[in-house]
């Protein structure tokens, strides 16, 4: 059964262009541009891993990151952030996310930290 990534990033390039990456690694890849419904996205789509922008529309990556954490449905949930947020690291330890990529991103690391996380 093919695994399914779920992106959130307001930057229709950047969808673009990891969609592009991981529908090649043979992913089933959803995208979303808003986090604030994010428990009911997470039911509806059934993501096997999340990558989550920190700097999103209305709550923000760093808070739906931590609803989905702290949701006993959706917690064991991989989630990686991916921002260009100088505090990135710090950020991804807080709020109990599984790791990081900082943009701009190598896709080499990008294909290697999505690969390492998947269920």
């Amino acid at each position: 059964m093919q695994k399914c990534v779920l992106i959130y990033d307001d930057d229709i390039e950047i969808l673009f262009l990891c969609k592009a990456i991981l529908v090649n690694d043979i992913y089933r890849v959803e995208t979303l541009s808003r986090c604030e419904n994010i428990i009911e996205d997470i039911l509806i789509i059934k993501p096997d891993i999340i990558l989550m922008d920190l700097w999103i529309p209305e709550i923000g990556g760093e808070k739906a990151t931590s609803i989905m954490k702290g949701n006993p449905a959706t917690h064991h949930i991989p989630t990686i952030l991916f921002s260009a947020n100088a505090e990135i690291a710090a950020i991804c330890k807080s709020i109990k996310a599984d790791a990081y990529i900082e943009k701009p991103f190598d896709i080499t690391v990008f294909r290697e930290t999505i690969k390492k996380y998947i269920l």
